[in-house]
């Protein structure tokens, strides 16, 4: 777990977790992935007085994905304000699904694992032409 891009990319979600805006939950997360084209892309949670109306680490990781030229995600990995590594949540996991795949790589709390572990029967693109 420790070879290829991982330990850059959690460097660069530890360095990005610095610059979230959590001052309501004081948690603050970063997150970093690799794009199949070299490309390394990051997030950070941006909370509201309007709670729902945050924007989780992921959502701005994937939002930078598209405005720097798109492409797919190929590793992932989100961490809290400590560095350590957590977990996407649910709806994250979707967004993830969307931007990598059954093949992005996953950096989770158990491991590395393929997406089609951190969102078993997913939905996704190819069930709206059924």
């Amino acid at each position: 777990m420790h070879e290829g891009p991982w330990p850059a990319l959690r460097e660069a979600a530890r360095d990005v977790a610095k610059r979230a805006y959590a001052p309501y939950s004081g948690y603050p997360v970063g997150a970093a992935a690799l794009v199949d084209d070299g490309r390394v892309v990051v997030g950070c949670n941006v909370e509201n007085a309007g709670y729902g109306v945050t924007l989780c680490a992921e959502c701005g990781l994937v939002s930078q994905l598209h405005a720097t030229g798109g492409g797919r995600l190929t590793h992932f990995v989100c961490v809290n304000g400590g560095g350590e590594v957590i977990m996407p949540c649910g709806r994250c996991r979707q967004l993830l699904w969307e931007a990598g795949g059954k093949d992005l790589l996953v950096w989770t709390v158990a491991g590395v694992r393929p997406m089609t572990e951190v969102l078993p029967d997913a939905f996704g693109p190819e069930d709206l032409a059924r």
